[in-house]
């Protein structure tokens, strides 16, 4: 079965900065790319690490000590220091590969609880960028696109069992699987295929099978290792 890949729904123009790009052409870039956060690299392309306008703000209202005396007697504040991106970035990055799952990226940034996934090469240099909003894409599918690859892709192709012995209905991303299989352990099968198949929010199966294979459950068994 088939699975939409990162590098399917990844942006490969991507915002970046490099550590001694200074705290206020961050914010510039931000603003003028009308975006949430850019990326950090090194001088090879290899991200070191992410800045968010969250890191900004922290950074901006941070209450700062007295960081040096000044002649005169004034004081010089972290506030009229120019900062760099290397110090306010977010580090490490979390990042992913292009042929890996899209559905495993929403779980990761799900996981993590970022905005943004930097897209990497085999030696780890940037080649896109992923966000959440790319991959609400995936839950926009036609219902009619997702009944095909469910019949096509999972009865068919993988189970072996075309249409005929199960009806598959499509609604706001639910399936609905009503039929009867030829054994009971491909229930389970059909329906764990279909959950993860990109663009389903849910499964209903109302499925029967003819004949009930699953495996019988061990006798329970005397304190002297005997079966009651």
């Amino acid at each position: 079965m088939k699975h939409i890949k990162v590098g399917d729904l990844m942006t490969d123009e991507v915002v970046s900065v490099v550590t001694s790009t200074s705290f206020k052409d961050v914010a510039k870039l931000l603003a003028q790319h009308d975006i949430s956060g850019l990326l950090v690299l090194d001088e090879e392309d290899r991200v070191l690490g992410v800045i968010s306008e969250s890191d900004l703000i922290v950074r901006q209202t941070a209450e700062h000590p007295l960081m040096s005396d000044a002649p005169g007697g004034r004081g010089t504040f972290a506030s009229e220091v120019s900062f760099t991106a290397g110090e306010v970035m977010s580090a490490p990055a979390v990042t992913v590969h292009a042929e890996e799952t899209a559905a495993g990226a929403a779980r990761l940034m799900a996981h993590r609880g970022i905005e943004r996934l930097p897209v990497v090469d085999e030696e780890d240099r940037l080649v896109g960028i992923v966000t959440r909003r790319d991959l609400l894409m995936l839950f926009l599918r036609p219902d009619a696109e997702i009944r095909r690859r469910v019949v096509e892709e999972i009865l068919t192709d993988t189970m072996g069992l075309g249409a005929g012995p199960v009806t598959v209905h499509v609604l706001d991303g639910i399936v609905t699987l009503d039929g009867r299989l030829e054994r009971q352990s491909q229930v389970p099968v059909l329906v764990r295929l279909t959950g993860q198949l990109e663009g389903v929010v849910g499964v209903v199966p109302r499925l029967t099978a003819r004949v009930d294979d699953s495996p019988l459950a061990a006798p329970p068994r005397s304190p002297l290792g005997m079966p009651w």
